[in-house]
């Protein structure tokens, strides 16, 4: 799709090129953009709305210009987390997942968020999650495992690591081993799964696929449902900082091999929201919810 004629909507950072640039629907009509959302495993914490708001605010901004939006927002609902944490409060996963997912959308509307557009999840989205990974590994991008788990092959991509930066020649010689667990460290640079062969602590929540019982890799999901919904190229993509790799480095990797064409044309971050010293975080027992600030007596 080629650039129309359109008013500069606002100047933006943009991690890619770490400059400020200009706004503007690609088709000089809709501003079409992307927000990765939660993890639908428990309460998100006020850290977590700081991102939502923000992109909120964005949002709005852009509609005060009299440009139309259209904002997808997803929702994880299959990961490592999920899984666990179903199963051990003995419940399905999609009973455990819908009952985070209508707090979510609770605390959206109690802090006044507007409702995406689309808010798709990964589970419903599972045949565009196989259909990538077809295309990818028909193009060399991707290689089945002994297990039944399907990767993606870093190497492959050269471009891999312009969006955080981080020097490629290290990126090449890191780049030999498979990484298995939906999340890791952020300086463990490796091929990365895009299908996840069963595991006997999945318990009842695998899929069919042609490789195999298993679920799809997180990374995955939000390629899938952006090209779902907002086509090969899109205006904007946007998410926490903790994004910016490997999950968004990854997104870019397996969506521009698959496609042949740049994921987005703008990629805006939001920063942590930091508590006594150090970054708000689930994993670092340093958080507050929303119900916390509204029973010491804070409004919404």
């Amino acid at each position: 799709m080629t650039h129309l004629p359109a008013i500069q909507l606002m100047k933006l950072f943009d991690t890619m090129s770490r400059q400020e640039r200009d706004l503007a629907p690609r088709d000089g009509e809709v501003f079409r953009f992307y927000c990765c959302g939660p993890t639908v495993y428990g309460p998100a914490h006020i850290g977590n709305f700081r991102t939502f708001v923000l992109q909120d605010v964005f949002r709005r901004t852009l509609e005060s210009t009299e440009v139309k939006t259209c904002h997808v927002r997803n929702l994880t609902d299959v990961d490592d987390k999920t899984i666990r944490d179903s199963r051990t409060n003995k419940q399905s996963l999609k009973e455990f997942t819908d009952h985070w997912r209508n707090r979510f959308r609770e605390d959206c509307d109690r802090l006044n968020l507007l409702p995406p557009h689309f808010e798709p999840s990964a589970v419903a989205h599972l045949r565009h999650q196989l259909a990538m990974i077809e295309i990818l590994m028909e193009k060399g991008h991707a290689y089945r495992s002994d297990d039944g788990s399907v990767y993606y092959r870093v190497s492959s991509f050269k471009n891999y690591g312009r969006l955080s930066h981080l020097d490629q020649r290290e990126l090449r010689e890191g780049a030999s081993g498979t990484v298995t667990d939906d999340e890791y460290e952020k300086d463990a640079v490796a091929d990365f799964v895009l299908w996840k062969a069963r595991r006997p602590e999945d318990g009842e929540n695998f899929w069919a696929s042609p490789w195999g019982e298993g679920r799809p890799g997180w990374h995955l999901e939000c390629s899938a449902m952006c090209r779902e919904y907002l086509g090969d190229t899109f205006d904007l993509h946007s998410g926490g900082e903790d994004l910016i790799f490997p999950h968004h480095e990854n997104e870019i990797a397996q969506s521009e091999a698959c496609t042949g064409h740049h994921m987005a044309d703008h990629w805006f971050h939001l920063t942590h929201l930091l508590v006594d010293g150090g970054k708000m975080s689930k994993s670092a027992g340093n958080f507050y919810t929303l119900d916390q600030l509204v029973e010491a007596g804070f409004s919404p």
